[in-house]
């Protein structure tokens, strides 16, 4: 709850206030209760960088509700801070905490573009589209220091491979050449997330994120360069910006955005109680609304791993935003549909080239 006692440990710039206990850890110190101790037992500590070391880096995705089969992460955890995020989870099998631990302890895979190439020259490879940020950005302020995702767009760029991404960052400017290049060629889709035009929500929910005006301005840009790109609405979330998505719509298209899709929030896993905590600090006068009404959209509950209902919900506060997003859609977007990516330019180039130079 949101008291005079705990406003003055609110951690700006982080979207998570605690850090839950591990379910896959048996021994371990987790503040459950304020105790009015003498030392705070949380801080908001830098961003630690953690080296990985994976044998392989394209994962099978085999979701029925998920329209693509191969994903890519060079990073896990985000400095990016969204409460809401569903890979919070995912950090807790490598013994962190999905709370602060998440966005301060980023496990970097440095060798994510060697990897990809090795892949690409077994000669069993067969292309097909591969997604970037299925899990964590992959173009989170970290990435401006070590290009991971550059490097890369390079080696799709190499292989004429083709590559899907979805960012709410405006370092993707940067890469603006290689996705142009791509574009060219039927190679590349991209998606940028937006769900707020009002700053004050994205400061809470999104603390480290770029604003709303600068990631139309990303799709402007984009947009110019024929990239093809969709605004993605993610997540809904009842009481809070659900209200926002005719304006959002709107913006995208006068933007250059060519298509949409949006999801609804859901709290599985450790997310519901780092989500929860964060709810009645920042909206105590409606916390219990926009829980309840997450809860109307899957079914009662705040965890939902159906398919298909847990990325659109079901009832009515689901369906009363399902008819909101097509009203809108039919209104300000065209009949534009997300492009099928060409598989048949992959070709590998020569080992002893130019490549290896990256």
């Amino acid at each position: 709850m949101d008291t005079e006692e705990n406003k003055g440990e609110y951690f700006k710039g982080r979207g998570a206030q605690v850090n839950p206990n591990n379910k896959f850890i048996s021994r371990n110190y987790v503040q459950e209760h304020v105790e009015g101790l003498d030392e705070p037992f949380l801080e908001s500590s830098p961003t630690q960088i953690i080296p990985t070391y994976p044998k392989q880096i394209l994962s099978k995705v085999d979701s029925p509700d998920i329209g693509f089969y191969k994903s890519l992460n060079p990073y896990q955890g985000c400095e990016h801070g969204c409460i809401y995020c569903y890979a919070r989870n995912s950090h807790e099998y490598w013994g962190y905490s999905a709370g602060l631990d998440f966005e301060r302890k980023i496990l970097v895979k440095y060798s994510a573009a060697e990897l990809l190439r090795d892949e690409f020259d077994k000669k069993s490879y067969v292309p097909e589209v591969i997604f970037m940020s299925g899990n964590t950005d992959c173009y989170q302020p970290l990435e401006r220091k070590l290009g991971l995702t550059r490097s890369i767009l390079e080696t799709m760029l190499a292989y004429k491979h083709p590559v899907s991404l979805i960012s709410k960052n405006v370092l993707m400017l940067r890469d603006l050449d290689i996705l142009a290049e791509l574009a060219s060629m039927g190679l590349v889709s991209v998606s940028v997330t937006i769900n707020s035009l009002r700053e004050e929500v994205r400061r809470k929910m999104e603390p480290r994120t770029a604003t709303a005006k600068a990631r139309l301005k990303l799709i402007e840009r984009l947009a110019e360069k024929n990239v093809p790109v969709s605004l993605m609405i993610a997540p809904i979330v009842p009481a809070v910006n659900s209200d926002e998505m005719p304006a959002l719509i709107k913006s995208g298209a006068d933007a250059g955005a060519k298509w949409a899709s949006y999801t609804i929030v859901r709290l599985n896993g450790s997310i519901a109680d780092i989500f929860k905590d964060w709810a009645y600090k920042n909206y105590p006068d409606r916390a219990e609304k926009i829980i309840h009404g997450i809860e109307a959209c899957h079914g009662g509950k705040l965890n939902d791993s159906q398919w298909g209902r847990r990325i659109r919900g079901d009832g009515q506060v689901a369906e009363g935003i399902r008819q909101l997003f097509k009203m809108a859609e039919k209104k300000y977007m065209g009949k534009e549909e997300r492009p099928v990516l060409r598989t048949d330019l992959f070709d590998r180039p020569d080992s002893s080239g130019q490549l290896r130079l990256f």
